[in-house]
C-alpha cells in the first residue's frame, strides 16, 4: 500500500511551523521589547550569545535558550481575544527586565525571533517549538517565565532559573536551592 502524505498530522504540522519559524529574522531582545513593529499575540524564541559557561554549547548558535507564548488579554477566560494588543512586545519586555535583574546575565547577549499567530493556535505552536528545539530554559531549568507568586506563597522553593541567575527581588525571598546542582543540571542537559 502506498504511504500518503497527510499535512495535518501532528508531526507534519510541527515540522511546517518549525520551518516557517526558522525563517524569521533575529533581532536584539531589547529592541523587540521596545519596538512598535512587534505587534499582536503569538510565539517567540530567545537566543543567547554571551559567555556564561554553562551555556557554551548553545551560545551564538541557532538553538533557542527559551521558547514562549504571548496570549492576548481575555483569551484565557474565553471573553474574546484582543488581537491588536501588544502581547508579544509586552512579554518580550518582561523577559528583558528579568534578564536585566540578574547578577550574571546581560540583555545585550540575547536576541529573539517572534511571530504573530492566530490566538487559537498559540498554545499548540508554542508546544511544537518546545518539542522541536527542546530549549534548556523550558525543559531543564524551569522558572524563567515565572511571576512573583505573591506573599501567600513565599514558602515555595526558588526556581532553578532563579537559583542559577539570582537577582529578581521577589525570587530572593523564596527557599533557596543549590547553585552547583543547577549548573550541573544545565551542563548535563546540553551535553546529552
Amino acid at each position: 500500500m502506498t504511504a500518503l502524505y497527510d499535512p495535518l498530522t501532528y508531526k507534519n504540522l510541527m515540522a511546517g511551523l518549525a520551518l516557517h519559524f526558522q525563517e524569521r529574522n533575529q533581532q536584539p531582545l531589547a529592541a523587540a521589547g521596545a519596538g512598535a513593529d512587534v505587534e499582536g499575540p503569538g510565539i517567540y524564541a530567545l537566543f543567547y550569545a554571551g559567555d556564561f559557561g554553562a551555556y557554551a554549547a548553545i551560545a551564538g548558535g541557532g538553538e533557542p535558550i527559551y521558547v514562549g507564548k504571548a496570549v492576548p488579554p481575555g483569551s484565557r477566560k474565553g471573553s474574546g481575544a484582543d488581537v491588536d494588543s501588544p502581547a508579544l512586545r509586552r512579554r518580550l519586555r518582561e523577559h528583558a527586565r528579568s534578564i536585566e535583574a540578574t547578577e550574571n546575565l546581560r540583555v545585550a547577549d540575547f536576541a529573539c525571533k517572534h511571530m504573530a499567530v492566530v490566538p487559537v493556535w498559540i498554545t499548540l505552536a508554542e508546544r511544537f517549538l518546545i518539542e522541536h528545539y527542546r530549549p534548556v530554559w523550558n525543559i531543564c531549568l524551569d522558572g524563567f517565565g515565572d511571576h512573583d507568586p505573591g506573599k501567600g506563597r513565599r514558602n515555595s522553593q526558588r526556581s532553578w532559573w532563579d537559583t542559577l541567575h539570582p537577582g529578581r527581588s521577589w525570587a530572593e525571598q523564596l527557599i533557596g536551592r543549590d547553585v552547583a546542582e543547577a549548573q550541573s543540571k544545565v551542563i548535563a542537559f546540553l551535553n546529552d
